[in-house]
């Protein structure tokens, strides 16, 4: 949709994004957060009502993400330690 490109806050642990085409302003993700760091934007969603941003209190933690009736919100946490976690399993020799 034109006009309702993505918009996202780089933040220490990750990325909040946020689908203004998706969003219908709601605010379940405002009520929700722990934080209290998403507010109301001035960017317009689907239905022209006010879609959310987040502020550097935000920690990520995805809670608003879970509550979007809409999945209007993304987080993406960035790997710790800069390297990719390590998710092969190590098998441990049979016993006979």
């Amino acid at each position: 949709m034109e006009g309702f490109e993505p918009r996202s806050r780089d933040l220490n642990k990750g990325i909040f994004t946020i689908f203004p085409g998706l969003c219908k302003g709601c605010g379940l993700c405002i009520e929700k957060c722990p934080k209290q760091s998403l507010h109301w934007s001035e960017v317009l969603g689907v239905y022209g009502t006010p879609t959310v941003e987040t502020n550097e209190d935000c920690i990520l933690c995805g809670i608003c993400a879970m509550v979007c009736p809409d999945t209007a919100i993304a987080i993406t946490q960035k790997p710790r330690d800069g390297g990719e976690k390590n998710t092969e399993k190590k098998e441990k020799p049979l016993k006979h």
